[in-house]
């Protein structure tokens, strides 16, 4: 990794702003293992320490909090510019909380017209999250379905939209390992399903 203090800094308000969220899942992590195992992924791609430091914060903006400015005048142009390209929408205009495939959705419209630093982000951002879905529950379906619930079709749909345009649009050779780890997914939600229909 490139570590440099703009990262250190980083780390810290990311610590600082996550600090009291757990990861969802049987295993309630700290948040902040979230944020560093995908700057770990970035970083084997990348030395650019502004697109390492929004691996960091990419999740401030939705979770937290921290404002857009406030990002701005902390770290920069750039890293906002990712962080929101990388930020779903969590209300509407009317103040009601967007449903989890509309959130998706317009994740996968925002990568259309994101930066390179975004969308490497967003590559190692699902890897990590599908990878840990795969390893956790492999064994246990039962688990996964009764932690995260929700339609399995759209599960892969929304992860097929973002694969979509990662496929067309990113310019990296992370590339490679989010497509295998993304059929290892889908492999899964198949095994899901079957378990399901068998219950």
């Amino acid at each position: 990794m490139a570590y440099s203090y703009k990262v250190e800094q980083a780390i810290r308000a990311a610590a600082v702003l996550h600090k009291e969220q757990l990861r969802k899942g049987d295993m309630p992590f700290p948040y902040i293992t979230h944020l560093i195992s995908v700057a770990m992924i970035v970083s084997d791609y990348t030395d650019d320490e502004d697109v390492i430091s929004a691996a960091f914060l990419h999740d401030t903006l939705e979770d937290t909090d921290y404002t857009a400015e406030e990002l701005q005048e902390d770290f920069g142009g750039a890293v906002r510019d990712m962080v929101e390209a990388l930020s779903e929408p969590q209300r509407d205009a009317g103040g009601s909380a967007v449903p989890w495939k509309k959130q998706k959705n317009a994740y996968a419209e925002q990568l259309k017209d994101a930066p390179q630093g975004s969308l490497m982000i967003a590559a190692a951002d699902k890897i990590h999250n599908m990878r840990a879905i795969v390893e956790d529950y492999f064994d246990d379906h039962s688990k996964f379905l009764a932690n995260f619930g929700g339609k399995l079709d759209e599960r892969i749909e929304a992860y097929q939209s973002i694969a979509d345009v990662l496929n067309k649009r990113l310019e990296s050779e992370i590339l490679e390992e989010f497509n295998r780890v993304f059929e290892e997914y889908k492999n899964f939600i198949i095994d899901v399903k079957a378990t399901r229909e068998e219950i």
